[in-house]
């Protein structure tokens, strides 16, 4: 099978088209042909060699999430039957999603709902699971609450400025860097759209939510950005870290925490998001979120984001992209 690997870490150019033994369903495994095949923020993490909860061993197909059609059932499996357009988590000994084949253990794959393509069907489970879970469990959104959304024309931020009007935010504010992307959430039911690559956006969202700040916030930046959403926030109100794009943990001023922590300590919280560790460790409320997301994608109630495809060989360039925010949505690679 063709597949993209990498033997180092680094640039986009460590990743590169091979041919790979196709791989074969272990106990409790399915073989899925791929047809899409997500672009994950954590997959140039792992690629980076930014600091990540797990190892990344070498040599490495990347990809977590994948839509495809089963071909081949594992020692023990009933199910899903082959045949079946699937979606769901990939990487069973390390055959990861960027290729034309990945093994996935069964439980982790769902059926595609009807009239769901595969392309919108590969970005559910890392954005869209990612988006739900912050906002139901760990910021806990109430109707009537407030929250900033940053990056909200990308992947996970589209389905989260959904959701939150879904659970009755009163007042959805979104992050983005330019009118067009401001744009896209204004049109996903965002109530306020601003440029939040200025210096002077913490205190727009302030002036917006009548001086309080926000109940509850996402955070992807890094460190400085990091810094300037906790002046954002309101007293009680919680922040969300999903990741760095920045690809640095470090530069975070000790004295932004000092507001935070001791002066004048707001009973504000600052969380620590990692989708991998609800599944080692809270699977059943993973789980549930996941089945309510897919009915949400399932009834129209959530639209997934808009997807750019690219093929395989240009997983490269679907980093670049990634990287340095030129794009909206989902990208795809295309086997």
């Amino acid at each position: 099978m063709k597949a993209i690997q990498m033997t180092e870490q680094g640039g986009p150019e460590v990743l590169r088209l091979v041919e790979l033994p196709d791989p074969q369903p272990g106990p409790g495994q399915v073989l899925i042909r791929v047809e899409s095949a997500a672009v994950n923020f954590s997959d140039v993490m792992r690629r980076r060699g930014d600091v990540y909860p797990v190892a990344t061993p070498s040599p490495f197909v990347p990809g977590a999430e994948v839509a495809g059609t089963v071909v081949a059932l594992g020692p023990g499996v009933d199910g899903p039957a082959v045949g079946t357009k699937v979606f769901g988590s990939v990487g069973a000994d390390g055959s990861g999603g960027y290729a034309e084949l990945a093994l996935a253990y069964a439980p982790s794959v769902i059926p595609i709902p009807e009239g769901l393509d595969s392309d919108a069907a590969a970005g559910i489970v890392v954005s869209g699971l990612a988006a739900t879970v912050v906002l139901t469990e760990l910021i806990g959104l109430r109707k009537g609450q407030s929250v900033f959304i940053p990056a909200a024309a990308g992947g996970v931020g589209q389905y989260a400025v959904q959701i939150a009007k879904l659970l009755g935010a009163d007042t959805v504010i979104a992050g983005a860097s330019t009118q067009a992307k401001r744009r896209i959430a204004l049109d996903l039911g965002a109530d306020h759209a601003l440029d939040y690559t200025r210096d002077d956006w913490p205190e727009e969202v302030r002036e917006l939510t009548g001086g309080v700040g926000v109940d509850g916030a996402l955070e992807m930046s890094g460190p400085a950005r990091l810094a300037q959403t906790l002046r954002a926030l309101a007293p009680f109100g919680r922040l969300v870290v999903l990741g760095s794009v920045g690809g640095t943990v470090e530069g975070l001023d000790p004295a932004a925490l000092t507001p935070l922590l001791y002066d004048p300590a707001p009973s504000q919280s600052l969380i620590g998001f990692n989708l991998g560790v609800w599944f080692e460790h809270r699977l059943p409320e993973a789980g549930e979120a996941l089945r309510r997301l897919v009915g949400w994608v399932a009834s129209g109630e959530v639209r997934p984001p808009a997807t750019q495809s690219l093929s395989l060989a240009e997983a490269a360039e679907a980093h670049r992209l990634l990287e340095t925010g030129r794009t909206t949505g989902k990208l795809i690679l295309k086997p």
